[in-house]
């Protein structure tokens, strides 16, 4: 009897022992993001459960900064403290950040640099996961996804649209106000449109997006806005990217910028009718992802690194960022494809192969060049 008894006290014991060992190793995984609250839903409603049910005792928590490079702001905020703090160990573990903010944190000794420990870190070759609009960030930063501008066209109206920026200027001659966009107000659609027009018309691009900064590197670009002004003579001025939609929907114009994610996103909603078409043209547009980072002293990394490569595997990739949002994937696409059926990849790829993506989705140019062309636009071109 008392064997009996000694032996179940025994095993309760071991049960109790078991159950505050699973509870002391169990680890809650913060997750902090800028962006809309879709980026926290994403998180807390997509990725958990997966990420839980794969390591289990595990939990993860995201909450938002809020959208634009403000929500990414208030992140490198959050770090900086800590760090000027001496804490041992920061309350981020990962982070999730616009192009301009992963440069600042690197810039500032803010991150750890983990992406050649993960398995999916090899499958980036993309240029904006290596510089940060001048900023050297390789081995810091995994791209969730990249969001890309693109010419959106109506092929009852243009069968065979230009495939440059210079057949687009003799088009747009022949075709007055056929082609629409929203100069630089209203939205980055308009603007990426006319960092490409630079990009093009403007001599040397590759220094505009890595730098160094030259200003003297300004002079060059007197012709081509002279050039982008005689072009928006024969243009339409649309209020912004939702207006540039809606005049393509409604057949008012027959070609614009647009973003790619938001143009699919219309045509699913039936917004936008479902034969227009989506061209990239060379020598290319601007772009730009949201990367995964994870901070110089996050409590839990190694945990970390499991997220962001689960984040970035080219199943999730696959379900979570093509087939949800209608973004293009943050690995290279080529690793995405076998997990897609063939409807959703034919939608994303067709009209832009992923080697056309790959050779004409540029980055943003470094933060002076940028602002150089906004002011110059607005000087020359918009007067």
């Amino acid at each position: 009897m008392r064997k009996t008894i000694f032996g179940a006290a025994f095993a309760a014991a071991l049960a109790t022992t078991a159950l505050a060992t699973t509870g002391a190793m169990a680890t809650e995984l913060t997750v902090i993001t800028a962006g809309d609250q879709n980026m926290v839903d994403y998180v807390n409603n997509y990725l958990a459960p997966i990420f839980e049910k794969e390591n289990p005792g595990d939990t993860v928590k995201a909450v938002g900064t809020g959208p634009g490079d403000a929500g990414s702001q208030k992140i490198i905020e959050r770090l900086q403290a800590q760090k000027q703090a001496n804490k041992a160990s920061w309350d981020v573990d990962v982070a999730v950040v616009h192009e301009k903010a992963a440069g600042d944190l690197v810039k500032d000794d803010l991150l750890k640099k983990y992406r050649a420990d993960i398995d999916t870190g090899s499958m980036v070759t993309r240029a904006n996961a290596d510089m940060a609009l001048g900023t050297d960030v390789k081995g810091y930063v995994m791209p969730m996804f990249n969001s890309q501008t693109a010419i959106a066209y109506n092929p009852a109206l243009l069968p065979n649209p230009p495939k440059s920026y210079e057949e687009l200027a003799e088009w747009v001659k022949k075709n007055p106000k056929q082609f629409g966009y929203n100069g630089i107000k209203g939205g980055m659609s308009g603007v990426a449109f006319v960092v490409g027009w630079v990009y093009a018309n403007a001599g040397d691009a590759k220094t505009l997006e890595q730098g160094p900064f030259n200003k003297d590197e300004k002079a060059d670009w007197s012709k081509a806005l002279a050039s982008l002004k005689d072009f928006n003579q024969n243009v339409t001025f649309t209020p912004g990217n939702a207006g540039t939609l809606d005049m393509l929907a409604r057949g008012e114009i027959a070609m614009g910028p647009v973003w790619v994610d938001m143009f699919y996103s219309w045509q699913a909603s039936g917004q936008l009718p479902p034969s227009l078409k989506l061209v990239l043209p060379s020598p290319g547009m601007p772009g730009q992802p949201m990367h995964y980072v994870i901070p110089a002293k996050a409590e839990h990394a190694k945990l970390a690194e499991k997220f962001i490569a689960l984040a970035t595997s080219p199943e999730v990739q696959a379900d979570g960022i093509v087939k949800k949002f209608n973004w293009y994937p943050g690995i290279d696409a080529d690793h995405v494809k076998p997990k897609l059926d063939e409807a959703t990849w034919n939608k994303l790829f067709t009209d832009i192969s992923p080697k056309e993506l790959a050779e004409y989705g540029k980055p943003f140019p470094i933060k002076p060049y940028f602002d150089g062309i906004l002011e110059a636009y607005e000087k020359q071109v918009a007067n």
